[in-house]
């Protein structure tokens, strides 16, 4: 009788597997897409954006999300990536085009670089005291900025190319190069859920010392996902940058953006892969329209904080996971 339910259900299984490859596929059909359907440079300018968010939440829910310790100092790594970029454009004398984007990846490893010291110092504490320390960090690297006027240009900023396409497919080439983006860290989160190294981040989240009672190299474990998280940040900031064109300390280190890529994991559903960019795609677009509608005294600051409020209270395991619990629950219901 066993045998013959097992037999029953395999074809549910395919069935569901097939649905789930064709959505994907349907995807990023969509995402190749939009910019020819939606030409106009405002509403491209949401999807890059959007996507360049959507690679920051899956960097940090990778690991964040894995191993329970909430990271609020992922600027760190985003302003590197920016930082670093338009050092090397400056003092290599580069000219706008395409071929920058080749040292996005590059400013990525830099970002993965200043990971390493961090994260070494951050993650000899624990939970709650890892969230200071990260913030902490922050502010430092923000000071940094100001400070370091060979490095940063100090408050001035500094500058990068201008690329030499027209305004109507401007927003076009950064879409696509924040879509590849989100694309290989997706397809990374995706394969770290899978890996025996993302097992043991699971299993940090649920027992640390138990996992090291395992045999697990918790210390070891934990800065590989913290540095993997800064290197996919970093290919952030660079793109960031280059897309608006200049860098300063208040956007290249902005506490914000620690709270906005926490919020969207945290609305899409932690332990997830697909819960980080749901979030992004929500709340990047809501973000930018409270900016341009209510600009006075701060007031988008004060609706995107009542916002997380809000997610957190009402909706804690975020809506992946409350949709596929509602969609089991639904299941169970028709069985019976």
């Amino acid at each position: 009788m066993s045998t013959v339910n097992q037999e029953a259900k395999r074809p549910l299984v395919r069935l569901d597997t097939a649905a789930k490859g064709g959505g994907l596929l349907l995807l990023i059909v969509l995402a190749v897409l939009f910019p020819q359907v939606f030409s106009n440079p405002s509403v491209t300018n949401y999807g890059v954006l959007a996507l360049i968010f959507a690679t920051a939440a899956v960097a940090w829910h990778i690991f964040s999300g894995n191993t329970g310790y909430i990271s609020l100092g992922q600027a760190v790594f985003y302003g590197s990536g920016a930082y670093f970029i338009a050092n090397v454009t400056n003092h290599l004398n580069l000219s706008g085009g395409v071929g920058i984007f080749a040292w996005v990846p590059v400013a990525g490893l830099f970002s993965g670089i200043v990971a390493i010291p961090v994260g070494w110092l951050a993650l000899r504490t624990r939970r709650h005291t890892f969230v200071v320390i990260t913030i902490a960090i922050f502010f430092i690297f923000q000071l940094l900025a100001y400070n370091l006027q060979s490095v940063t240009n100090g408050s001035a900023g500094m500058q990068l190319p201008l690329p030499p396409w027209i305004a109507a497919t401007y927003n076009d080439y950064f879409y696509f190069a924040a879509l590849i983006a989100a694309v290989i860290a997706i397809l990374v989160s995706w394969l770290v859920r899978r890996s025996h190294f993302g097992l043991q981040l699971l299993a940090i989240r649920d027992d640390e010392d138990r996992a090291r009672g395992l045999g697990v190299h918790t210390e070891r474990v934990k800065l590989m996902a913290y540095v993997l998280s800064g290197v996919l940040t970093g290919m952030c900031g660079a793109i960031y940058a280059y897309y608006l064109g200049s860098v300063y300390p208040p956007f290249a280190f902005e506490a914000i953006f620690d709270l906005t890529v926490a919020l969207m994991a945290f609305l899409g559903g932690l332990g997830t892969v697909s819960g980080p960019v749901i979030g992004a795609l929500l709340i990047e677009p809501f973000q930018q329209y409270l900016t341009q509608q209510f600009t006075a005294a701060g007031l988008s600051l004060i609706l995107f904080g009542a916002l997380f409020l809000i997610v957190i209270g009402f909706l804690p395991q975020g809506i992946v996971p409350s949709a596929e619990a509602l969609l089991k629950r639904v299941k169970e219901a028709r069985t019976r």
